[in-house]
Protein backbone atom coordinates (compact mmCIF):
# COMPACT_ATOMS: atom_id res chain seq x y z
CA UNK A 1 0.00 0.00 0.00
CA UNK A 2 1.43 3.35 -1.07
CA UNK A 3 1.08 7.00 -0.12
CA UNK A 4 -1.07 7.46 -3.21
CA UNK A 5 -3.75 5.25 -1.64
CA UNK A 6 -3.95 7.60 1.32
CA UNK A 7 -4.07 10.65 -0.96
CA UNK A 8 -6.88 9.23 -3.10
CA UNK A 9 -8.80 8.14 0.00
CA UNK A 10 -8.37 11.65 1.43
CA UNK A 11 -9.66 13.33 -1.74
CA UNK A 12 -12.63 11.01 -2.25
CA UNK A 13 -13.72 11.23 1.40
CA UNK A 14 -13.42 15.01 1.18
CA UNK A 15 -15.49 15.20 -2.01
CA UNK A 16 -18.24 12.90 -0.72
CA UNK A 17 -18.55 14.76 2.58
CA UNK A 18 -18.56 18.14 0.83
CA UNK A 19 -21.32 17.10 -1.58
CA UNK A 20 -23.52 15.40 1.02
CA UNK A 21 -23.23 17.92 3.87
CA UNK A 22 -25.98 20.24 2.50
CA UNK A 23 -28.26 17.20 2.14
CA UNK A 24 -27.53 16.21 5.74
CA UNK A 25 -28.47 19.76 6.75
CA UNK A 26 -31.82 19.48 4.98
CA UNK A 27 -32.50 16.15 6.68
CA UNK A 28 -31.61 17.70 10.03
CA UNK A 29 -34.23 20.42 9.58
CA UNK A 30 -36.87 17.83 8.72
CA UNK A 31 -36.22 15.71 11.82
CA UNK A 32 -35.73 18.64 14.16
CA UNK A 33 -31.95 18.28 14.64
CA UNK A 34 -31.39 22.05 14.79
CA UNK A 35 -29.09 23.95 17.14
CA UNK A 36 -30.51 27.22 18.46
CA UNK A 37 -28.44 30.13 19.85
CA UNK A 38 -27.56 29.75 23.53
CA UNK A 39 -25.22 31.15 26.17
CA UNK A 40 -22.90 28.16 25.99
CA UNK A 41 -22.75 27.92 22.22
CA UNK A 42 -21.58 30.54 19.76
CA UNK A 43 -24.28 29.89 17.15
CA UNK A 44 -25.83 33.16 15.98
CA UNK A 45 -28.88 31.60 14.31
CA UNK A 46 -30.74 28.31 14.09
CA UNK A 47 -28.35 25.86 12.40
CA UNK A 48 -29.02 22.26 11.30
CA UNK A 49 -26.80 19.53 12.71
CA UNK A 50 -26.31 15.91 11.45
CA UNK A 51 -23.21 16.85 9.47
CA UNK A 52 -21.77 13.67 10.95
CA UNK A 53 -23.86 11.65 8.48
CA UNK A 54 -22.01 13.26 5.56
CA UNK A 55 -18.68 12.67 7.28
CA UNK A 56 -19.59 9.00 7.79
CA UNK A 57 -20.58 8.65 4.13
CA UNK A 58 -17.21 10.02 3.05
CA UNK A 59 -15.42 7.63 5.39
CA UNK A 60 -17.38 4.58 4.19
CA UNK A 61 -17.03 5.28 0.46
CA UNK A 62 -13.29 5.94 0.67
CA UNK A 63 -12.84 2.89 2.92
CA UNK A 64 -14.58 0.65 0.39
CA UNK A 65 -11.92 1.46 -2.20
CA UNK A 66 -8.68 2.00 -0.28
CA UNK A 67 -8.90 0.68 3.28
CA UNK A 68 -7.64 -2.93 3.55
CA UNK A 69 -9.90 -5.52 5.18
CA UNK A 70 -7.24 -6.18 7.81
CA UNK A 71 -4.31 -4.26 9.22
CA UNK A 72 -1.51 -6.60 10.23
CA UNK A 73 0.72 -5.34 13.02
CA UNK A 74 4.22 -6.26 14.04
CA UNK A 75 4.79 -8.46 17.08
CA UNK A 76 5.14 -6.50 20.32
CA UNK A 77 5.71 -7.51 23.93
CA UNK A 78 2.03 -7.65 24.87
CA UNK A 79 0.78 -9.70 21.91
CA UNK A 80 0.35 -13.46 22.07
CA UNK A 81 3.38 -15.56 21.08
CA UNK A 82 3.58 -15.96 17.34
CA UNK A 83 0.97 -13.26 16.73
CA UNK A 84 1.64 -9.86 15.26
CA UNK A 85 -1.88 -8.66 15.91
CA UNK A 86 -4.62 -8.11 13.34
CA UNK A 87 -7.14 -5.28 13.16
CA UNK A 88 -10.36 -6.01 11.27
CA UNK A 89 -11.35 -2.77 9.62
CA UNK A 90 -14.90 -3.84 8.72
CA UNK A 91 -15.67 -4.15 12.43
CA UNK A 92 -13.99 -0.78 13.06
CA UNK A 93 -16.34 0.77 10.51
CA UNK A 94 -19.25 -1.01 12.19
CA UNK A 95 -18.36 0.75 15.43
CA UNK A 96 -18.18 4.02 13.49
CA UNK A 97 -21.70 3.49 12.16
CA UNK A 98 -23.00 2.70 15.64
CA UNK A 99 -21.58 5.78 17.31
CA UNK A 100 -22.78 7.98 14.44
CA UNK A 101 -26.29 6.56 14.85
CA UNK A 102 -26.26 7.21 18.59
CA UNK A 103 -25.03 10.75 17.99
CA UNK A 104 -27.66 11.38 15.30
CA UNK A 105 -30.43 10.26 17.65
CA UNK A 106 -29.05 12.59 20.30
CA UNK A 107 -28.93 15.47 17.80
CA UNK A 108 -32.61 15.02 16.94
CA UNK A 109 -33.90 13.99 20.38
CA UNK A 110 -31.40 14.70 23.19
CA UNK A 111 -30.49 11.58 25.14
CA UNK A 112 -29.60 11.38 28.80
CA UNK A 113 -25.82 11.35 29.46
CA UNK A 114 -25.87 7.70 30.59
CA UNK A 115 -27.40 6.56 27.30
CA UNK A 116 -24.84 8.48 25.27
CA UNK A 117 -22.07 7.00 27.40
CA UNK A 118 -23.48 3.51 26.87
CA UNK A 119 -23.40 4.04 23.11
CA UNK A 120 -19.81 5.26 23.26
CA UNK A 121 -18.75 2.26 25.34
CA UNK A 122 -20.47 -0.10 22.90
CA UNK A 123 -18.64 1.41 19.93
CA UNK A 124 -15.33 1.28 21.81
CA UNK A 125 -15.89 -2.39 22.69
CA UNK A 126 -16.48 -3.18 19.02
CA UNK A 127 -13.14 -1.53 18.18
CA UNK A 128 -11.38 -3.51 20.91
CA UNK A 129 -12.90 -6.78 19.67
CA UNK A 130 -11.78 -5.80 16.18
CA UNK A 131 -8.16 -5.74 17.37
CA UNK A 132 -7.66 -2.04 18.14
CA UNK A 133 -6.52 -2.75 21.68
CA UNK A 134 -3.42 -1.57 23.52
CA UNK A 135 -1.43 -4.60 24.66
CA UNK A 136 1.71 -2.75 25.72
CA UNK A 137 3.06 0.77 25.93
CA UNK A 138 6.62 1.85 25.18
CA UNK A 139 7.73 4.56 27.61
CA UNK A 140 10.79 6.58 26.48
CA UNK A 141 13.93 6.00 28.60
CA UNK A 142 12.04 3.39 30.66
CA UNK A 143 11.08 0.51 28.41
CA UNK A 144 7.98 -1.44 27.49
CA UNK A 145 5.08 -1.89 29.89
CA UNK A 146 2.99 -4.96 29.03
CA UNK A 147 -0.78 -4.74 29.57
CA UNK A 148 -2.00 -8.30 28.93
CA UNK A 149 -5.08 -8.06 31.18
CA UNK A 150 -5.94 -4.36 31.37
CA UNK A 151 -5.28 -3.25 27.80
CA UNK A 152 -8.88 -3.69 26.69
CA UNK A 153 -10.28 -1.62 29.55
CA UNK A 154 -7.70 1.12 29.03
CA UNK A 155 -8.46 1.21 25.30
CA UNK A 156 -12.19 1.60 25.95
CA UNK A 157 -11.44 4.45 28.37
CA UNK A 158 -9.17 6.05 25.77
CA UNK A 159 -11.73 5.84 22.96
CA UNK A 160 -14.65 7.05 25.07
CA UNK A 161 -12.49 9.86 26.45
CA UNK A 162 -11.42 11.02 22.99
CA UNK A 163 -15.00 10.96 21.69
CA UNK A 164 -15.96 13.32 24.50
CA UNK A 165 -12.86 15.48 24.04
CA UNK A 166 -13.73 16.13 20.38
CA UNK A 167 -17.37 16.65 21.32
CA UNK A 168 -16.40 19.24 23.96
CA UNK A 169 -14.25 21.11 21.43
CA UNK A 170 -17.15 21.39 18.97
CA UNK A 171 -18.39 24.73 20.29
CA UNK A 172 -17.45 27.22 17.59
CA UNK A 173 -17.85 27.09 13.81
CA UNK A 174 -15.12 25.10 12.11
CA UNK A 175 -13.11 24.27 15.21
CA UNK A 176 -13.58 20.52 15.72
CA UNK A 177 -13.55 19.75 11.99
CA UNK A 178 -10.39 21.80 11.45
CA UNK A 179 -8.55 20.27 14.40
CA UNK A 180 -9.49 16.75 13.28
CA UNK A 181 -8.29 17.52 9.75
CA UNK A 182 -4.90 18.63 11.04
CA UNK A 183 -4.64 15.73 13.51
CA UNK A 184 -5.70 13.17 10.90
CA UNK A 185 -3.05 14.33 8.44
CA UNK A 186 -0.38 14.23 11.16
CA UNK A 187 -1.39 10.70 12.18
CA UNK A 188 -1.35 9.59 8.53
CA UNK A 189 2.22 10.81 8.01
CA UNK A 190 3.40 9.18 11.23
CA UNK A 191 1.58 5.88 10.60
CA UNK A 192 3.18 5.52 7.15
CA UNK A 193 6.58 6.26 8.65
CA UNK A 194 5.94 3.51 11.20
CA UNK A 195 5.02 1.17 8.30
CA UNK A 196 1.38 0.83 9.38
CA UNK A 197 -0.05 1.81 5.99
CA UNK A 198 -3.61 0.71 6.79
CA UNK A 199 -3.74 3.05 9.77
CA UNK A 200 -2.27 5.79 7.58
CA UNK A 201 -5.09 5.37 5.06
CA UNK A 202 -7.72 5.39 7.82
CA UNK A 203 -6.22 8.59 9.24
CA UNK A 204 -6.08 10.20 5.80
CA UNK A 205 -9.69 9.46 4.88
CA UNK A 206 -10.81 10.65 8.33
CA UNK A 207 -8.99 13.93 7.71
CA UNK A 208 -10.47 14.17 4.22
CA UNK A 209 -14.04 13.65 5.41
CA UNK A 210 -13.55 16.26 8.14
CA UNK A 211 -12.16 18.75 5.60
CA UNK A 212 -15.04 18.14 3.18
CA UNK A 213 -17.49 18.94 5.95
CA UNK A 214 -15.42 21.98 6.97
CA UNK A 215 -16.24 23.67 3.65
CA UNK A 216 -19.76 24.14 5.01
CA UNK A 217 -18.81 24.55 8.65
CA UNK A 218 -16.14 27.26 8.53
CA UNK A 219 -17.43 30.52 10.05
CA UNK A 220 -20.20 31.34 9.40
CA UNK A 221 -21.33 27.70 9.44
CA UNK A 222 -24.35 26.56 7.44
CA UNK A 223 -24.33 23.09 9.04
CA UNK A 224 -23.00 21.68 12.33
CA UNK A 225 -21.53 18.20 12.68
CA UNK A 226 -23.50 17.58 15.86
CA UNK A 227 -22.79 14.73 18.26
CA UNK A 228 -22.98 12.36 15.30
CA UNK A 229 -19.90 13.93 13.75
CA UNK A 230 -17.94 14.78 16.89
CA UNK A 231 -18.27 11.26 18.33
CA UNK A 232 -17.43 9.72 14.95
CA UNK A 233 -14.27 11.77 14.47
CA UNK A 234 -13.18 11.17 18.06
CA UNK A 235 -13.74 7.43 17.64
CA UNK A 236 -11.81 7.21 14.37
CA UNK A 237 -8.88 9.31 15.59
CA UNK A 238 -8.78 7.23 18.77
CA UNK A 239 -8.56 4.02 16.73
CA UNK A 240 -5.87 5.54 14.50
CA UNK A 241 -3.83 6.61 17.54
CA UNK A 242 -3.97 3.08 18.96
CA UNK A 243 -3.29 1.18 15.74
CA UNK A 244 -0.99 3.67 14.03
CA UNK A 245 1.12 4.72 17.00
CA UNK A 246 0.61 3.32 20.50
CA UNK A 247 0.31 -0.32 19.37
CA UNK A 248 3.45 -0.22 17.20
CA UNK A 249 5.99 -0.48 20.01
CA UNK A 250 7.91 2.54 18.70
CA UNK A 251 9.85 4.64 21.22
CA UNK A 252 7.67 7.71 20.60
CA UNK A 253 4.45 5.69 20.39
CA UNK A 254 2.93 7.14 23.55
CA UNK A 255 4.21 10.69 23.05
CA UNK A 256 2.88 11.17 19.51
CA UNK A 257 -0.88 11.14 20.32
CA UNK A 258 -0.30 13.41 23.31
CA UNK A 259 1.25 16.08 21.08
CA UNK A 260 -1.11 15.63 18.13
CA UNK A 261 -4.21 15.80 20.34
CA UNK A 262 -2.82 18.22 22.92
CA UNK A 263 -5.09 21.21 22.20
CA UNK A 264 -8.47 19.45 22.65
CA UNK A 265 -7.05 17.54 25.64
CA UNK A 266 -5.84 20.74 27.31
CA UNK A 267 -9.15 22.44 26.62
CA UNK A 268 -11.15 19.57 28.12
CA UNK A 269 -8.75 19.21 31.02
CA UNK A 270 -9.06 22.86 32.03
CA UNK A 271 -12.85 22.80 31.75
CA UNK A 272 -13.35 19.55 33.68
CA UNK A 273 -10.90 20.65 36.39
CA UNK A 274 -12.82 23.90 36.83
CA UNK A 275 -16.14 22.07 37.05
CA UNK A 276 -14.77 19.74 39.70
CA UNK A 277 -13.26 22.69 41.58
CA UNK A 278 -16.70 24.26 41.93
CA UNK A 279 -18.37 20.90 42.67
CA UNK A 280 -20.21 20.67 39.37
CA UNK A 281 -20.68 17.53 37.29
CA UNK A 282 -17.87 17.09 34.73
CA UNK A 283 -20.40 16.67 31.90
CA UNK A 284 -22.45 19.76 32.78
CA UNK A 285 -22.29 22.33 29.99
CA UNK A 286 -20.70 25.73 30.63
CA UNK A 287 -18.90 28.51 28.76
CA UNK A 288 -15.30 28.05 29.92
CA UNK A 289 -13.73 26.37 26.88
CA UNK A 290 -10.83 28.09 25.11
CA UNK A 291 -13.14 29.33 22.35
CA UNK A 292 -15.54 30.81 24.91
CA UNK A 293 -12.66 32.62 26.60
CA UNK A 294 -11.48 34.00 23.28
CA UNK A 295 -14.99 35.19 22.43
CA UNK A 296 -15.21 37.06 25.71
CA UNK A 297 -11.84 38.65 24.98
CA UNK A 298 -13.29 40.05 21.77
CA UNK A 299 -11.94 37.49 19.29
CA UNK A 300 -14.10 36.84 16.23
CA UNK A 301 -14.94 33.22 15.42
CA UNK A 302 -12.49 33.21 12.53
CA UNK A 303 -9.70 34.65 14.65
CA UNK A 304 -10.46 32.10 17.37
CA UNK A 305 -10.24 29.11 15.05
CA UNK A 306 -7.13 30.57 13.38
CA UNK A 307 -5.33 30.72 16.74
CA UNK A 308 -6.39 27.21 17.71
CA UNK A 309 -5.57 25.83 14.24
CA UNK A 310 -2.11 27.35 14.50
CA UNK A 311 -1.56 25.94 17.97
CA UNK A 312 -2.68 22.48 16.86
CA UNK A 313 -0.54 22.64 13.71
CA UNK A 314 2.49 23.59 15.79
CA UNK A 315 2.08 20.68 18.21
CA UNK A 316 1.26 18.23 15.42
CA UNK A 317 4.46 19.41 13.76
CA UNK A 318 6.38 18.48 16.90
CA UNK A 319 4.88 14.98 16.76
CA UNK A 320 5.92 14.60 13.12
CA UNK A 321 9.40 15.94 13.92
CA UNK A 322 9.77 13.25 16.59
CA UNK A 323 9.70 10.72 13.75
CA UNK A 324 11.66 12.57 11.07
CA UNK A 325 14.40 14.48 12.94
CA UNK A 326 17.26 11.92 13.15
CA UNK A 327 17.99 12.46 16.84
CA UNK A 328 17.85 8.72 17.46
CA UNK A 329 17.80 5.39 15.66
CA UNK A 330 14.65 4.68 17.76
CA UNK A 331 16.42 1.73 19.36
CA UNK A 332 18.12 3.48 22.26
CA UNK A 333 21.01 5.26 20.50
CA UNK A 334 20.87 9.08 20.46
CA UNK A 335 22.80 11.66 18.41
CA UNK A 336 23.69 14.71 20.49
CA UNK A 337 23.47 17.38 17.78
CA UNK A 338 20.07 16.33 16.47
CA UNK A 339 18.89 15.67 20.02
CA UNK A 340 19.58 19.33 20.85
CA UNK A 341 17.63 20.37 17.76
CA UNK A 342 14.70 18.21 18.83
CA UNK A 343 14.83 19.57 22.38
CA UNK A 344 14.80 23.11 20.99
CA UNK A 345 11.74 22.34 18.84
CA UNK A 346 9.88 20.89 21.81
CA UNK A 347 10.84 23.80 24.08
CA UNK A 348 9.65 26.38 21.53
CA UNK A 349 6.33 24.55 21.20
CA UNK A 350 5.91 24.29 24.96
CA UNK A 351 6.81 27.95 25.45
CA UNK A 352 4.27 29.00 22.83
CA UNK A 353 1.65 26.79 24.48
CA UNK A 354 2.31 28.30 27.89
CA UNK A 355 2.03 31.78 26.40
CA UNK A 356 -1.29 30.98 24.70
CA UNK A 357 -2.70 29.56 27.93
CA UNK A 358 -1.51 32.70 29.72
CA UNK A 359 -3.24 34.88 27.12
CA UNK A 360 -6.46 32.95 27.65
CA UNK A 361 -6.18 33.46 31.40
CA UNK A 362 -6.09 37.25 30.83
CA UNK A 363 -9.85 36.86 30.77
CA UNK A 364 -9.68 36.78 34.57
CA UNK A 365 -7.87 40.10 34.55
CA UNK A 366 -10.31 41.72 32.12
CA UNK A 367 -13.46 40.76 34.01
CA UNK A 368 -12.04 41.79 37.39
CA UNK A 369 -10.49 44.99 36.02
CA UNK A 370 -13.85 45.98 34.52
CA UNK A 371 -15.51 45.63 37.92
CA UNK A 372 -12.71 47.63 39.58
CA UNK A 373 -13.05 50.54 37.13
CA UNK A 374 -16.84 50.57 37.38
CA UNK A 375 -16.62 50.68 41.19
CA UNK A 376 -13.91 53.34 41.37
CA UNK A 377 -15.09 55.43 38.42
CA UNK A 378 -18.83 54.85 37.92
CA UNK A 379 -19.10 57.66 35.33
CA UNK A 380 -16.68 55.93 32.93
CA UNK A 381 -18.41 54.74 29.76
CA UNK A 382 -18.29 51.14 28.52
CA UNK A 383 -16.27 52.24 25.50
CA UNK A 384 -13.68 53.99 27.66
CA UNK A 385 -13.42 50.94 29.93
CA UNK A 386 -12.89 48.64 26.94
CA UNK A 387 -10.22 50.92 25.48
CA UNK A 388 -8.43 51.22 28.80
CA UNK A 389 -8.40 47.46 29.44
CA UNK A 390 -7.32 46.73 25.88
CA UNK A 391 -4.38 49.13 26.28
CA UNK A 392 -3.39 47.50 29.58
CA UNK A 393 -3.58 44.02 28.06
CA UNK A 394 -1.50 45.01 25.04
CA UNK A 395 1.21 46.78 27.08
CA UNK A 396 1.21 44.25 29.92
CA UNK A 397 1.02 47.09 32.42
CA UNK A 398 -1.26 45.44 34.95
CA UNK A 399 -1.04 43.44 38.12
CA UNK A 400 -1.48 39.70 37.72
CA UNK A 401 -4.90 38.48 38.82
CA UNK A 402 -5.12 34.99 40.29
Amino acid sequence: MRYWDALFAFLVAMAIAAVLTPLAGRLARRVGAVVTPSERGLAERDTPALGGLAILAGVLVASAFWLPSTINLRHTVGTAPGSAGTVHTLAILGGACLITLVGAIDDAHPLRPQWKLLGQIAAALIAVEAGAVVTDVTIPFVGTLALPNTGGVLTVIWLVGLMNVVNFSDGVDGLAAGLCTIDGIAFAIIAFDLHIAGAGVLAALTAGAALGFLFHNFPPASVFMGDSGANLLGYLLGVVAVVGSVKTGAVVALIVPLFVLAVPFLDTGFVVAKRLKYRRKPWDADANHFHHRMARMGFSQRRTVAYLYGWTLMLAGVAVALRFVPYSNHHGTYHLGWMLVMVAIVLVALAASVYLIYVLEILKFKSRRTREIRTAEPDTSEHEIDQRIQREVETGEFERVG
